[in-house]
């Protein structure tokens, strides 16, 4: 026997696969057929004796050791595959039953395969990487990998003593995959690939389609079975499909999850998402946020880089929990209607020889051209966007978050980076396109093929871009010419209103352009307007610590103001955590954000007056119905410069819904400021930033504004209002309906109007009776009715100028005597006086009347 299996043996095969360097291990191990019987190969270091056992029959048959090494075979008489196991018995005495791996198909197929090379496989997520299956009635784990350069590739881990001879990938054809179906590996096992480089020695490699990794600072990567949990969100998942997003209220909470909440118990130093999910639903809940913006939840290494260094970009971070508790803390945010936005990084990625870096010995993920491939200042490399499985790894990537964990959105990171090729480099550090210039054409391409993708999918995920630069449309249709994303982060607005709120009030007025200049681009993108994270770090301070001011109540007021303007300022909105209440210190991952703070007034009040914009800006469609559209904005006055003050409108297609706005950056006080208005009626305000709740002085307007027909601003009507110092005022219109007269009404007054006429002067008399009369009735029934309400009353007809109240006593004093002498007659005294006063000559009148 031993002499034919050495006859029919591959013998230089057999020394490729136990030295670890062959590409194709299936087609040596494993039961093949041999003329008329089944050769059975098998390597298993380790072992000092192997049998082959057939399942149906419980028959076991010996194996011949051909190799020390642990290579076994056996020439089994059997012309068709048969269902065996290997009974093992290793050189430490243990004995094991186990399936063979190599008497598995292999699985991917060439449509999978082509359409990953071309770069169009959207699911390429669900075939590489660690997927437990079940194939011919047998459970197990399949791996794959792209690693087109390697010599060969291995699945090392505890299961097999982190030995890359024991379970060696077969190659498939010319797609650069390795695959191998391991039998009895189940979700939980660690596990990496070790790479065999050309003309190299092995390196051990982090899955990059891994769906969970081991906790910093180990490495390896963990099988997921990601198909396990329940999810309870469909009703949310329908709504999102029909929204128009655009059109609704959008106020995002921007979150690091590590430090938003820190356990007190110091052996825990993370919550778990399971735990996260209830406290922040609640508090964004509390606040009137509608979505929650995490900073990447991708599996990284480094704390310090706050998730933006990415490791594992199909791996939610293991810091907080498994993907199963993830999977929770999305679906409860859904439960407690919340969306879940994701920051997502594919502008560059770490250096970590671990993960995707010179992952299959060459430039694989990267460019290997420094110039090409590289940030010199922030030491990380760029990815290869021409490469088309590189590009698929990342648009698949984006889709994966959202199919899989239902993500409501993708922020996407450092867009500018990826657009200009010279993005921070100097001269001789980049290389231009094939034009000359300075785009990234290929990044351009892979953004637009990702955007148009995201559409077609028509699930009501957004693309969300942070991009700083003047590239024009970023946001729009792909198919008109734009790179396609939803929304754009406004970094312009955000640095130039900034700057004027850091100012000293008294020197706003030398920079009122940069408050008013955003209206001139507002409606060249659809925006967010944001206060992240990258205003809040590296020296740049707080929130309020940017504010000027000699003392905490003069930062609160400028912080309440910026607050108020940026909520009633066209564009989305978004916050990032803790600057809600004030924070007072810069964000630092490591200590969280400051809670205790909410102890003091002047925090809890700032976190009122936030909250009650976000309830303003919720029950107020003009604030967000039309923010992308310039119907829904109007300047009522912006070149109020040296007084540092603004008005605009904000509307809808419905006249009752518009809003009036008026912003005082200055300290100086207004009892009496006029604004101008489009429409007669009454102006109700319904937010105050300097109100006493919220920590200021309470130069409040509490009675409703109606509008006078005296021209101001340009506009036909007016209203005067108290504006306070450092505040943003938000009035609510009201129409008022004139009173209309029915036909039948008007007809009867015409026809007893008529018939006073024919009466002639012989029912004189009986004509002033009647008057008297009917007279009489109406004093008697407007005794009757109620007082016009106070909140009626424009508080313009309760205040009186010094000059007017004393140009005013005369009058007034013989007001009262007239008043005092009629009161003692009787009702129908003082009518007949009144008839007889109306009768007096017209000369008569006209002297009292210019008296």
């Amino acid at each position: 026997m031993e002499e034919k299996l050495n006859e029919i043996m591959d013998w230089p095969e057999i020394e490729g696969v136990v030295c670890a360097d062959c590409d194709h291990p299936h087609q040596v191990l494993g039961a093949h057929r041999v003329e008329d019987q089944l050769l059975i190969q098998a390597f298993i270091p380790h072992a000092e004796a192997v049998s082959v056992k057939v399942v149906s029959t419980q028959k076991s048959w010996p194996m011949t050791k051909v190799d020390e090494a642990g290579f076994f075979a056996l020439l089994l008489n059997r012309k068709s595959k048969v269902h065996y196991v290997y009974e093992v018995t290793y050189d430490n005495g243990t004995k094991r039953e186990m399936e063979d791996p190599y008497a598995f198909d292999l699985q991917i197929t060439e449509s999978d395969m082509k359409r990953f090379e071309a770069g169009i496989h959207y699911e390429i997520y669900d075939v590489l990487g660690a997927h437990p299956r079940t194939i011919d009635g047998v459970a197990g784990t399949m791996f794959a990998v792209w690693a087109p350069n390697a010599w060969s590739v291995s699945v090392v881990g505890d299961f097999n003593l982190w030995d890359g001879r024991t379970h060696q990938m077969s190659r498939r054809g010319n797609s650069g995959i390795f695959e191998l179906f391991i039998p009895g590996i189940k979700p939980g096992e660690i596990y990496k690939y070790e790479i065999e480089f050309k003309g190299g020695s092995p390196a051990l490699k982090s899955d990059p389609y891994g769906n969970c990794s081991q906790l910093r600072p180990d490495t390896a990567s963990v099988v997921a079975d990601l198909d396990q949990y329940r999810w309870q969100d469909a009703s949310w998942m329908k709504e999102r499909k029909k929204k128009k997003p655009l059109e609704q209220p959008m106020s995002i909470y921007e979150v690091h999850l590590g430090s938003w909440r820190m356990p007190e118990d110091e052996e825990q130093e993370f919550y778990n998402y399971r735990e996260i999910a209830p406290m922040l639903a609640e508090y964004v809940k509390e606040m009137g946020y509608t979505h929650v913006e995490l900073m990447p939840v991708m599996e990284h290494l480094l704390d310090e880089s706050w998730g933006y260094l990415v490791t594992g970009y199909y791996a939610p971070t293991s810091r907080y929990g498994t993907p199963e508790d993830f999977m929770y803390f999305m679906d409860y945010m859904h439960g407690q209607g919340i969306g879940v936005i994701l920051d997502w990084v594919p502008a560059h990625f770490p250096k970590d020889t671990v993960a995707l870096a010179d992952f299959d010995g060459t430039g694989l993920y990267e460019h290997k051209d420094p110039r090409q491939g590289m940030h010199p200042h922030w030491g990380t490399l760029i990815f290869n966007y021409g490469r088309p499985q590189v590009s698929n790894f990342l648009i698949a990537n984006a889709l994966f978050w959202v199919n899989r964990f239902h993500a409501d959105g993708i922020r996407m990171d450092a867009v500018a980076s990826m657009l200009y090729l010279d993005y921070g480099k100097n001269d001789g550090e980049w290389v231009p396109n094939i034009y000359g210039g300075h785009e990234n054409l290929e990044a351009l391409e892979l953004l637009k093929h990702l955007n148009s993708i995201f559409k077609k999918q028509e699930n009501g995920a957004l693309l969300i871009a942070e991009e700083s630069t003047a590239w024009p449309r970023i946001t729009g249709d792909v198919d008109d010419g734009a790179v396609g994303f939803d929304l754009k982060w406004n970094m312009g607005w955000m640095n130039d209103f900034l700057g004027y709120m850091q100012c000293d009030p008294y020197f706003r007025k030398h920079h009122y352009n940069e408050l008013t200049f955003s209206m001139v681009y507002a409606y060249s993108e659809n925006f967010i307007l944001v206060f992240s994270h990258d205003e809040v770090v590296h020296g740049k301070g707080s929130m309020v610590g940017k504010m000027p001011g000699e003392n905490f109540e003069t930062k609160f007021a400028n912080l309440r103001a910026a607050y108020g303007f940026w909520m009633t300022h066209p564009g989305k909105k978004l916050l990032f955590m803790g600057q809600d209440f004030a924070q007072m210190d810069e964000w630092n991952e490591k200590s969280g954000i400051q809670w205790h703070l909410l102890q003091y007034d002047l925090h809890s009040q700032m976190q009122a007056c936030v909250k009650a914009l976000h309830k303003l800006y919720r029950e107020s469609p003009a604030l967000y119905r039309m923010d992308h559209d310039p119907e829904g904005f109007e300047w009522i006055s912006c070149s109020g410069w040296e007084e540092s003050i603004c008005s605009f409108l904000r509307k809808t297609d419905k006249p009752e819904e518009t809003m009036l706005v008026v912003c005082n950056f200055d300290t100086i006080n207004h009892e009496e400021f006029q604004v101008g208005v489009p429409m007669p009626g009454k102006y109700k305000e319904v937010f105050n930033s300097d109100t006493a709740a919220f920590g200021g002085s309470g130069e409040v307007n509490s009675r409703v504004k109606i509008a006078k027909k005296q021209e101001w601003d340009e506009r036909p009507y007016s209203i005067i209002i108290k504006l306070a110092p450092l505040s943003v005022a938000v009035f609510k219109y009201i129409p008022v309906e004139e009173k209309k007269v029915s036909n039948k009404a008007a007809k009867a007054s015409k026809k007893k109007r008529d018939s006073v006429k024919t009466a002639g002067k012989a029912a004189g008399t009986r004509k002033k009776t009647a008057k008297v009369d009917q007279q009489v009735e109406e004093l008697k029934k407007a005794a009757m009715e109620p007082a016009e309400e106070t909140m009626e009353k424009p508080v313009e007809e309760e205040a009186v100028r010094p000059a007017e109240k004393e140009a005013a006593e005369p009058v007034k004093e013989k007001k009262e005597e007239a008043a005092k002498q009629t009161a003692e007659k009787p009702v129908e005294e003082k009518v007949v006086d009144s008839v007889k006063e109306t009768e007096k000559p017209k000369e008569e009148k006209k002297e009292t009347k210019e008296k």
